[in-house]
């Protein structure tokens, strides 16, 4: 078991422990049927941990059974949702139990039952609006947002040359062929220059999910389909998911690069493996260094990354705009309020030095099917001369 993991399921297991003994315990119903409710807190807890790691399970047996696809389907929507809705009820728990210390000292004398009441009425329809909104938002047709990037020294031939980039789609357990039909057609009606497909498409592994992802095989573009590997990519075996893209015609960029030219000028497209396989082997330790080998030092480059945090690794190769994704940009209130302080840069343009760090917030979603507040996003950015 790794490290990661388990650091993941004792997050997972403080964040169920906070919210299932500082609200549901306070409901009466709770407190007058201990073993019942000790039952349905169980219930609540297993469908939740189906969400992050059934699939790697029995879920995947459990749809290959004869009539038992909508039982699979239902299984996944209701553990992830659920995953969702706990981790927003202890998140407003904490809020509530700081305005409820506060409001001891600076409001009147209030009956302590009333109090209670309003806090859990308060917690409830936070959480239960909060979810209704995010799975609104969350599978509503990604929109466009068009970006302007000024790049010095970019040749004149690639002057307003258009970039469609799609990141973080996460096919898989709540995510399927529509969305990512909708998806291909909102970015081949862009009529982009070229397409960029910056990791984390799937969650699943390329038997499950070759009929959900098969409709990427139709993203166009003149100058042709890019794709870089995510974190993701490698929890689902990697190598069939890169043979799978080849085959739909993407070009896979694991640490080189290919140029583009346009009536003589040259531009060069890197892209290098998910930043955390830095201690990987040869092949698929990330390396803007090496993406960019052979590239001349005052040519454009464009570098393929699924995590901002590639950018110092980047700007040492020489790179003049870096295209990103993987923080979904929290991805839902009021988790979007937390991700400044674990990346530096995690959503739109950003400048670093004189490299451009583009971070696109997600076109799908990880994990809850919710997005509340953070719009998933198919990002069209045109480059200028500076």
């Amino acid at each position: 078991m790794s490290l990661r993991f388990i650091i993941f399921l004792s997050i997972f297991a403080l964040i169920n422990i906070y919210a299932f003994s500082r609200i549901i315990t306070r409901w009466q119903w709770a407190k007058d049927h201990l073993v019942i409710a000790w039952l349905f807190v169980l219930l609540i807890f297993m469908l939740e941990l189906l969400a992050p790691i059934g699939d790697r399970m029995f879920l995947p047996k459990l749809k290959d059974l004869p009539g038992m696809t909508w039982l699979y389907v239902s299984a996944n929507w209701v553990s992830y949702t659920v995953f969702g809705m706990v981790t927003l009820l202890a998140a407003y728990g904490i809020v509530t139990d700081v305005v409820s210390v506060v409001w001891k000292f600076i409001a009147p004398p209030t009956e302590a039952v009333d109090m209670e009441r309003r806090v859990l009425l308060t917690l409830g329809v936070l959480t239960v609006g909060s979810t209704v909104l995010g799975i609104g938002q969350a599978h509503a047709e990604p929109k466009v947002k068009e970006v302007k990037v000024p790049i010095k020294d970019l040749p004149e031939s690639f002057e307003g040359f258009r970039i469609a980039q799609v990141s973080d789609l996460h096919v898989g357990p709540t995510i399927g062929r529509r969305f990512t039909q909708t998806v291909v057609d909102r970015v081949n009606a862009l009529n982009a220059d070229m397409v960029a497909l910056t990791g984390d498409f799937i969650e699943g592994h390329v038997k499950d999910l070759r009929e959900d992802t098969a409709p990427l095989a139709e993203l166009k573009a003149a100058h042709g389909v890019y794709y870089v590997t995510g974190n993701h990519e490698y929890y689902w075996d990697v190598a069939g998911w890169t043979d799978e893209f080849e085959k739909m015609g993407f070009s896979v960029l694991i640490n080189r690069h290919e140029k583009i030219n346009v009536n003589g000028d040259e531009i060069a497209i890197g892209g290098v493996s998910d930043y955390s396989t830095r201690h990987y082997g040869k092949l698929h330790a990330s390396s803007p260094s090496k993406a960019f080998e052979g590239v001349p030092q005052d040519m454009t480059k464009i570098l393929l990354a699924h995590q901002p945090n590639s950018y110092k690794d980047a700007y040492d190769a020489g790179t003049h705009l870096q295209l990103s994704g993987h923080t979904h940009s929290g991805q839902y209130f009021p988790f979007s309020l937390l991700i400044p302080f674990f990346q530096r840069y995690y959503k739109g343009l950003n400048r670093h030095e004189d490299m451009w760090v583009y971070v696109n917030t997600g076109t799908g979603y990880w994990g809850p099917p919710m997005r509340t507040g953070v719009p998933s996003e198919i990002t069209l950015l045109t480059l200028h001369r500076a």
